[in-house]
This record gives C-alpha cells, sequence and structure tokens, in this order.
C-alpha cells in the first residue's frame, strides 16, 4: 500500500473519495491545485465559464458546458422512460446500437449492476449476424447517435430493419421495435418519423463523451432494467462539493491528472480494484483520450486488465484504481499500491471524471470538448468505399498471417513484432488495433499483457472500429510517440448493409485501410498483420508475443 494514499487530505465528498491527489500535486514544481483556485476554476466551472481555455475553445465551451448539471434536467427523462419501458411491453432483449460516448456509459453501468445489454458497436459481420440471430422477436434496438449521422450506427439500423421485415413484420410494427435517441434537429431525427420509432431526444449542450448521464446512458440502462434514478441520485450527491476549494474530488483529481501530465506522468494506468464497479477503465479511456489528445499534449489512458498485469509501473506512468465506495476500515487500492485511488458510487464516478477531465485540460491548455483529428480517418474511409481498397502486397507470410510492414522488417512473425518493439522510444507508446470480434476472436485482447510484459513502455489495446471513437483521436493529435500493431482478418461470411452499395466486410476493410492511411501520414511506425484464419492466426500471435520474452 502506497504511503501517499493514506496521507491526508483525501478529499471526500458524496460518497466518493480521491486518494493520493494531494502527493502527486506536492510532487510538481509548483502546486497544480493552488493556481487552479487561485484561477478561481471551481466557481467558473459551475458557472460554465465558457472563457477557462482560452479564446479559441471559447466556442465550443458555450455550447458543450451542460454536463455540469444535466443530471438534474435528466430526472424530466424518468416519467418518459417508465412509460417507454411499459409501452414495449416484452421487449425486454435490448440491443444498443451506438459508438463511442453512446455506448460505453450504458456498457459500464449494464456490467456494473449485473444487467444484460448488447452493445453492438463494430462493423465486424461476425459480430453484427451473431446479434441479429439472437432472439429478433424479442429485440429493442436504440439506436444513439448525438449527430444522427454515424456509418456504424446507420449500418446496424439499416440492418435490423431488414431483419424485422425479413421475420415477416410489417414496416409499421417494425418501427415498433426501434428507440431513437439523437439531439434536437439531427437527419436521425427525422429518419425515425419516417420509420414511426420511438423518439427520446438528448441534452444537445452536452457531447457525446460527456453524456453518461443524458438520455445516451440512461434510455438503454432504463430499459435493460435499472433504476437509473440512483445514478442522478449518486451524481447530485457528489455535485454540491464541486464548486468550492476543500474537500472537492474533481478538483483534487483533475490538479493531479494535470500535475502528473505536465511533469512527464502522461500515461494513465487505470485498473479495477475489484469492489464492484465494472468497465469504467473504458468509459474514463474515451472521456480523457479524446478530451486531450490533441495539439501535441495529452494524457494517454491504458486499460490494464488486472492489478496483476504489466502496465501499472513506469517512470511515465500515473497508476490509478477506480471502484466502488469502500467500507469502514477499507484499504484504497484493492490491494495494490496505486498513485491515486477513486472510490465511489458509479453515478459520482461519472460527473466527477468529467469535471477533472475538464480541469485537466485547462492544465494542458487545451479545448477539452472538441475532436479535430476525429474526422481524418472518416473521409478516409468514404474515399475508399466510393474507389475501391488499396492494392497491398504482404512482406511474407507466416502460417495463417500476412505481414504489411517495411522491407527492411524481419521476415518471420516474432523478428517483426520485436522490430516494432524496439522502435517505441522513450516516452512513446504501442497501440494494438484490432479490426476483429470482440466477442468470437476475444483471445486477441492476450495481446496486450504480453506485449506490455516484453516491453518497457506503455501497451494499449483497443477494438476497431470503436477504439476510432476513443484513443483515435489521440494517435492522431496527441504526441507522435505511438508505434502501431494493427490486426485485421479474413471474413468467413460477409453481410450486405441494406440500402447502401458495400458490405459489413467491405466498411471494416476501409476502416482499417483509412486509419493506416491516417497514420502512416504521420509517419509513425505501422505493422499490420491479416488473419486468413482467425482462430489460428490469434493463436500464432501468442506465441509469437510469448517468445519475446524467453
Amino acid at each position: 500500500m502506497s504511503d501517499a494514499l493514506l496521507q491526508p487530505p483525501v478529499d471526500s465528498a458524496g460518497g466518493l473519495a480521491v486518494h493520493g491527489a494531494a502527493a502527486i500535486d506536492a510532487a510538481a514544481p509548483a502546486s497544480t491545485r493552488a493556481a487552479l483556485v487561485q484561477n478561481d476554476v471551481p466557481r467558473r466551472l459551475a458557472a460554465k465559464d465558457s472563457t477557462l481555455w482560452g479564446a479559441d475553445a471559447e466556442d465550443e465551451a458555450k455550447i458543450r458546458l451542460g454536463w455540469v448539471d444535466t443530471f438534474r434536467r435528466s430526472r424530466e427523462l424518468l416519467p418518459q422512460l417508465a412509460e417507454l419501458k411499459a409501452e414495449l411491453g416484452d421487449l425486454d432483449h435490448v440491443v444498443l446500437a451506438g459508438m463511442g460516448g453512446s455506448s460505453l456509459a450504458p456498457e459500464v453501468i449494464a456490467r456494473t449492476t449485473g444487467r444484460p445489454l448488447t452493445v453492438l458497436d463494430t462493423t465486424d459481420p461476425g459480430q453484427v449476424r451473431a446479434a441479429l440471430g439472437d432472439r429478433l422477436d424479442r429485440t429493442v434496438v436504440v439506436v444513439s447517435s448525438k449527430s444522427g449521422s454515424t456509418v456504424e450506427t446507420d449500418s446496424h439500423r439499416r440492418a435490423y430493419w431488414q431483419a424485422f421485415l425479413d421475420a415477416g413484420l410489417s414496416e409499421a410494427e417494425a418501427g415498433r421495435h426501434f428507440v431513437i435517441v439523437t439531439d434536437p434537429g439531427s437527419p436521425l431525427e427525422a429518419t425515425a418519423a419516417e420509420m414511426g420509432a420511438f423518439v427520446v431526444l438528448a441534452d444537445p449542450d452536452v457531447g457525446g463523451r460527456y453524456s453518461a448521464l443524458t438520455a445516451f446512458g440512461l434510455v438503454p440502462a432504463a430499459l435493460a432494467g435499472i433504476e437509473v434514478a440512483d445514478l442522478l441520485d449518486e451524481a447530485e450527491a457528489v455535485a454540491e462539493s464541486l464548486v468550492g476549494t476543500e474537500d472537492n474530488p474533481g478538483l483534487a483529481l483533475g490538479a493531479a491528472l494535470g500535475a502528473a501530465a505536465t511533469t512527464g506522468r502522461d500515461k494513465l494506468a487505470l485498473v479495477s480494484d475489484g469492489t464492484g464497479i465494472e468497465g469504467l477503465g473504458d468509459w474514463i479511456e474515451q472521456l480523457i483520450a479524446e478530451s486531450t489528445g490533441k495539439s501535441g499534449v495529452g494524457i494517454l489512458p491504458v486499460v490494464v486488465e488486472s492489478p496483476q498485469s504489466p502496465g501499472l509501473a513506469g517512470a511515465d506512468v500515473l497508476s490509478t484504481s477506480y471502484g466502488g465506495a469502500l467500507s469502514a476500515g477499507a484499504m484504497p487500492g484493492g490491494g495494490t499500491s496505486p498513485d491515486l485511488a477513486v472510490n465511489g458510487p458509479l453515478g459520482a464516478q461519472f460527473l466527477t471524471w468529467e469535471y477533472a477531465t475538464a480541469v485537466a485540460g485547462a492544465v494542458l491548455g487545451i479545448d477539452p470538448f472538441n475532436q479535430p483529428n476525429v474526422t481524418e480517418s472518416k473521409e478516409n474511409t468514404n474515399r475508399i468505399l466510393a474507389g475501391g481498397l488499396p492494392t497491398e502486397e504482404p512482406l511474407f507470410t507466416e502460417g495463417a498471417v500476412r505481414v504489411y510492414a517495411p522491407t527492411a522488417t524481419p521476415h518471420d512473425l516474432v523478428g517483426a513484432l520485436s522490430w516494432l518493439l524496439t522502435g517505441v522510444p522513450d516516452g512513446g507508446y504501442l497501440a494494438v488495433m484490432a479490426y476483429l470480434d470482440r466477442f468470437a476472436d476475444a483471445d486477441a485482447a492476450q495481446l496486450r499483457p504480453l506485449l506490455a510484459a516484453a516491453t518497457q513502455r506503455a501497451v494499449t489495446f483497443g477494438w476497431g472500429p470503436r477504439f476510432l471513437h476513443s484513443t483515435g483521436q489521440y494517435h492522431k493529435g496527441g504526441p507522435q510517440l505511438g508505434s502501431f500493431l494493427q490486426i485485421t482478418g479474413d471474413v468467413a461470411e460477409d453481410l450486405p448493409v441494406p440500402g447502401k452499395p458495400y458490405s459489413f466486410g467491405e466498411l471494416q476493410a476501409a476502416q482499417a485501410a483509412g486509419d493506416r492511411e491516417a497514420l502512416a501520414g504521420r509517419q509513425r511506425p505501422l505493422l499490420r498483420l491479416h488473419l486468413t484464419d482467425r482462430m489460428a492466426g490469434t493463436a500464432q500471435l501468442l506465441d509469437a508475443a510469448r517468445a519475446l520474452r524467453s
């Protein structure tokens, strides 16, 4: 147990406590927290002062600070959600079609409460096909998109619409299997009217990654049978403390994140302490990576599987545990020794991390509400879909793995991986990006701890295209110190996107190719491994990663 976790002051309010922040702030050359207090940041943030992040960010901030108190306005949704759940009747299999901020918070809520929720945030044909084949007659599809134009979500909507019609439903009947969550005036709102779908409009003054306590987080959770009013109560309990300068957990956390990042610890290793909050690291990853990774700076979240997994140590690492409220006498960190420990109920966690991210953005001098580099890969994808996939020849093939790499790369799989790891610079990181089925091909995620054990650098793992709505912004806009391992795979059986000239498999391939172009344009080291047989190829990759340590 780190002594710093036990030293006062511990910022605690509303059932949420941040341990270790004071020691991190004290280790900086000057107190980041004192500077924030001197700049009146707590009061100004509570007042939604859009000037906090500088003149360049002011216009965006003016329309993105609704999260500060959206949990109060969200109470107006509760009667509507109760009525909607009752009207849906026997439609008790909830499928959430959404990307990034539209899906990550509901997934955490469902996992933490133990309620079933099928999250569809992929273009992998096998994963989409499996979802379509699961209890279709009892399915309600929640289609969530703030902009209303998210290509993945639109493709899911089209696939389910066709599936309902193929099952013999009329268009009017099919429409009653959809709940649309979007901003007022979006293209999706108009589409919902044409479909005859239920519509719940979200708070337009809240950005996607800050939307956990808006309709985007609450609608799918409520339909899954979760008491979402509890989340709002938990946020309300901690909110009062976020105005003051003492016992303000959001200020303490944000100051610690900013102080660490500006003094060389810009990798945020996140691990659950096992006290009941499941999957929060994935949500924090998107919030912080997409909010801070721009203008050549940023904080890189690294989601670590367990306290025993590699990735929690390093000169550039700020290790952080998260979990539920601690019982009397319980030690923070869950038996680990992190630099920071954040404990409290889920609703309070959501609001506190959002607040802390906004504060850290002020410390770093960036706009925490925009995502200037996200569209690049999307534009590349659209161009590739229109013009066709680029012709690429593998450098070599080993078993079920085709290797695409520079000609100077060693011509064996272990050697190619070693080449990539060796090229990660001091202060850099390796990002593993798997355009596969995150359930059927789940073993691929074992690459992260294996590669992390073989290098002294930070290693992240993301499923494509899901990570494009999360760490993808950091990859392009953050410090240009990343090396990238992209994994793609053959499609056993493709699936058309109804009404479009491309299939899910073609869309997935175009997204991977578009992201490769964006990274290659930055001259970053990139190794692509294509699995001609996904199961056999994954096993080969894992064996090769293990061999790196021998």
